[in-house]
Formats: structure tokens, sequence, C-alpha cells
């Protein structure tokens, strides 16, 4: 016996009707992955900071170049402009004195060395730089010629170890400075 059905019931228990399953399941995953590339493409564009490359010499190079700046602003007796080369948070470790930890007793220590009838200059000398990138060490030189009020002039000569940061907006600041005489010490 043949049995006859009705087109409907046919397409009904057609094995066809798994496709379609399939189908709505493959655009709902697709519709899915759509939404989450687009938070995802949203996040980074949102949250992603430019990453700027810089090569450890020209990092360098630019302390050398602010510790020069920062000597010419000594020779010049500029306190202010001195003091705005330490970062927040900086400190000064002179010689035969207290630790500076501040920028107020900074600014101590800068306005008895800068003095009238005192000369002092400095030249940096060899750098380094962090494997971080972030800080720079500089060794340099330095020379103070002190005119006494009898005519007589006395130099000392020492060296300096200073640590820059690199600040936020792309400057370098001074965290740490030291420095010492290579003159015998006075009996």
């Amino acid at each position: 016996m043949i049995d006859i059905m009705h087109p409907t019931e046919q397409i009904a228990s057609s094995p066809s009707k798994g496709v379609g399953k399939v189908v709505g399941f493959t655009l709902l995953v697709c519709l899915i992955l759509a939404v989450a590339g687009g938070g995802w493409a949203y996040w980074v564009r949102t949250h992603a900071t430019a990453v700027t490359v810089v090569s450890p010499e020209a990092s360098m190079a630019a302390v050398k170049e602010a510790d020069t700046a920062w000597a010419k602003a000594a020779a010049a007796h500029n306190v202010e402009a001195v003091l705005s080369y330490y970062a927040d948070g900086g400190y000064v470790l002179p010689p035969n004195l207290d630790a500076a930890p501040n920028k107020s007793s900074i600014r101590k220590v800068w306005t008895d060395l800068l003095v009238k009838g005192t000369e002092v200059s400095w030249t940096p000398g060899a750098a380094d730089i962090s494997s971080s990138g972030d800080l720079v060490y500089l060794e340099g030189y330095y020379l103070n010629t002190i005119h006494g009020s009898k005519g007589k002039t006395s130099l000392e000569r020492g060296k300096y170890l200073s640590v820059w940061r690199k600040q936020a907006d792309g400057t370098w600041k001074c965290v740490a400075d030291t420095w010492n005489s290579d003159m015998p010490a006075k009996k």
C-alpha cells in the first residue's frame, strides 16, 4: 500500500528541519562573536595608551641636556630654577650635611651654596639607563670657585651622581642627587 502524505506533513518530517536549527544556531554564534568583537575593539580604543618607543641613547642624551641647563641655572645663582629640576619627592645628599628630603630643605642647601662670590659649574659625564627605561644614572664633575673677601680664591673640584626619573609629561627630573670633593679633607 502506498501512503500519500499531505505536502506540509512531508516538509515537517523532512530531515531539513535539523538543517534549519543548525543554520539558526550558526547565525546566533556569528551574532554573538560580532558583538563581542565590537566590544573588544571599543575597549581597545578607549583603554589603550600610546606607546612611544624611545631609544636608551635618546633618553640619556635628554638627561645630559637637562643637566647642562641645570648647571647654567646654578651658575646664574637662580635657586628657583635649580629647584625646578628636582622631581616631587626628590632628595639631596650633600657632603658634610644632613640629607635634604624635600623641596624646602633642598632650597636651603642650594641657597647656602649659591652665595655671592661663589661660582658653581658642572659637566655631565657618563650615563646609564635602567632596564625599565624610566631611570637614568648620571655622573659628572663639578668645580666650585670661592672668591674670598680678601681677594683670595679657592677651588674645589669633585664628582657627582644624580638619578633622573622620566615624568608623566615626558620630561626628566632628578630624584636623587649627591656630590663630594676630590680635594683632601681639611685638618
